[in-house]
């Protein structure tokens, strides 16, 4: 759930002993807390995956006897270093940047300790040095100690633009290191006022996903490498998306460290399932908020923090919000809760799926879109041919909104987030601040079609793109509004004879013309802002061409499909990834296969059966195959 940490000094052994450390880890999804006897509430099969053992990072931390403390407040009820800007200057590229070190002597006599702390860009270069006072600190006393300084020629945290800096804290003894800790972080402004978000300034309408935040991949569940989490938090960046709600359960640090360096804003939550409760499980959520808070309060990612997925009562409200200031008083941080459209003490609120406006504290669909659709499914016209809906009852009642295939996923989504965006900043007093899509990646976990897995996702469980994927790169091309024109025809040019369907273009152009092998079908049919339709076009093998205009008719922007010919070969691709493979046992490679025709171009509507092999010393983890259900 959280990050604990055990003081073991006591009980290691020295002088060359061997020491043995062994962990009994209890996943039971029925599991009760000795102490009360009471469940957790965010124990439920639906909403996050359960792979049982150790699932996250473990790390040993030696320390002196005088030392920074860690950010581990279960058990050991530390609170480690907090860093925070304040001044906030943007143009100028300036601010105060604050440090404090909770510090514990641990030795037989008094410390007489200064603090240094040393700001180190990305590229290495220390840019500012300062210190704080020298304190006494007596034998078996926890004191803070703190210092701060204006630094200039700063890079602010964004959207997109994940810069980082190591904060180094040291503590002097004779004006010598006895204990230094570094801190990656980045600096940025927020605000949260008149029903908008600010970040560095400028109003964002946040667009992005609500992700499991198991964030799991088939085969291999949520113990991944952390260039895992970067490639698939760097998709949902690419893909237009500005914020991921992490859904239910604190995320791991991974993840948050990861969504730190791609440029993407997390709104993290405690532990809970979809109601406000009383009693041992408030106070269970309320310990996990405390922790959380405590582990991840200096990365900038973290701009939400969110006490339930339902509305909670404004006493449990008020009591979240007075956590969050002990803890975190300087974060740039809003905390809320889903819901809380009246609420007098949250800072942000919104319902799961409906617009909702506001000149007060900003309000953002925390849900929205739950449809799904499988990525085998293009449309009715392409093998394996899967009408619209077409698919088993749900709880006897239809879930044909659950057994979309891709071509009507794409269109729904857009025609929900258009909901949101005509109520966007700066079209009156009262606005919507956007919304999240419910999820990122299909996910193993609660699901309403037709196969064994969640597929509302943007991408396929490998984080292959599905259509809707393009459909956000269109429309979240922006802060607020798409800032540069696109165009995306949903589909491909691989039918058959005597094929004829609506052809669909997703743009932020004026309008759009429709070109086939060269002739114009003239424009299409705006709605829902940004759908174009051109009906009943016959297909004739070549190429198929969009072509955007502004209001003023000038070209602004084309996307181009062309038939391919038969398949003929294989291309294996490796995913590109940061650094060379690390042969620890740990790391993974993903390879993608794609069937190609004569001229390297991958063939779109091919079903042809491929058998895999593999030779060298490595383990096979496994293969995403499609079939009535998902097997691997």
């Amino acid at each position: 759930m959280t990050a604990f940490g055990f003081d073991i000094t006591d009980l290691v052994k020295f002088d060359g002993q061997e020491n043995i450390i062994a962990a009994r880890i209890d996943n039971d999804w029925n599991y009760r807390e000795r102490a009360t006897n009471s469940k957790y509430q965010w124990e439920d099969k639906n909403f996050n995956a359960n792979y049982g053992g150790i699932i996250r990072n473990v790390f040993l931390h030696i320390t002196p006897r005088l030392y920074q403390t860690l950010p581990l407040y279960s058990n050991l009820k530390t609170t480690g270093v907090y860093i925070y800007a304040s001044d906030f200057d943007i143009k100028g590229k300036s601010a105060t940047i604050n440090a404090s070190s909770e510090v514990k002597n641990e030795t037989q006599q008094v410390q007489q300790v200064g603090y240094k702390v040393e700001l180190i860009d990305l590229d290495g270069k220390m840019i500012k040095s300062f210190t704080g006072d020298k304190i006494a600190i007596q034998p078996g006393e926890t004191k803070t100690l703190a210092a701060r300084a204006s630094v200039a020629g700063l890079n602010f945290w964004s959207w997109g633009y994940g810069y980082l800096y190591e904060v180094k804290t040291t503590l002097l003894v004779n004006d010598q290191p006895v204990d230094v800790v570094t801190t990656k972080t980045g600096f940025r402004k927020t605000a949260f006022k008149d029903g908008m978000i600010y970040l560095n300034d400028r109003v964002m309408m946040v667009h992005g996903y609500a992700q499991r935040t198991s964030n799991e991949w088939p085969a291999l569940g949520t113990s991944i490498p952390a260039w895992m989490s970067d490639y698939s938090n760097g998709l949902m960046v690419e893909s237009g998306g500005n914020l991921v709600r992490w859904m239910h359960i604190s995320p791991s640090k991974q993840d948050v460290e990861s969504c730190d360096r791609v440029g993407l804003i997390q709104a993290m939550p405690a532990g809970d399932a979809e109601k406000d409760v009383e009693g041992t499980r408030w106070e269970q959520r309320v310990a996990v908020m405390h922790d959380a808070i405590t582990y991840n309060r200096n990365n900038p990612s973290i701009i939400f923090y969110e006490c339930g997925n339902e509305s909670i009562s404004e006493p449990h409200m008020a009591q979240m919000k007075a956590l969050r200031d002990k803890l975190d008083p300087y974060g740039g941080r809003a905390i809320g809760s889903r819901e809380m459209l009246d609420s007098k003490v949250a800072e942000y609120g919104g319902e799961m799926l409906y617009t909702n406006k506001s000149a007060h504290i900003p309000m953002w669909a925390m849900e929205y879109s739950r449809d799904e659709g499988s990525r085998k499914y293009w449309d009715e016209w392409t093998p394996p041919f899967h009408k619209d809906g077409d698919g088993p009852l749900h709880n006897g009642q239809s879930a044909a909104t659950y057994n979309r295939n891709m071509e009507s996923h794409a269109l729904e989504n857009v025609k929900r987030w258009y909901e949101f965006w005509k109520e966007r900043p700066g079209t009156g007093k009262r606005v919507s601040s956007g919304g999240v899509n419910i999820v990122w990646s299909e996910t193993n976990t609660h699901h309403r079609g037709e196969e064994n897995y969640r597929r509302s996702g943007e991408v396929d469980a490998m984080r292959i793109k599905k259509q809707n994927y393009y459909a956000h790169e269109v429309m979240w091309d922006g802060w607020v509004s798409p800032e540069r024109y696109r165009a995306h025809i949903v589909g491909h040019w691989n039918y058959r004879q005597g094929v004829k369907k609506d052809i669909y273009v997703i743009s932020s152009a004026a309008k759009v013309e429709l070109k086939v092998n060269g002739k114009s079908l003239g424009y299409g049919e705006l709605s829902d802002g940004f759908i174009f339709t051109f009906q009943n076009v016959e297909w004739k093998p070549g190429v198929l061409t969009a072509i955007g205009y502004d209001k003023n008719n000038k070209e602004v922007c084309t996307n181009r499909l062309e038939t391919t010919g038969d398949p003929v070969a294989l291309r294996l691709t490796e995913i590109k990834r940061p650094t060379l493979f690390l042969a620890n046992g740990n790391d993974v490679s993903i390879v993608e296969v794609e069937v190609v025709d004569a001229r390297g171009r991958r063939c779109p509507t091919a079903l042809d059966m491929i058998h895999y092999t593999l030779e060298g010393p490595a383990e096979w983890r496994g293969v995403w195959r499609w079939g009535q259900t998902i097997t691997y």
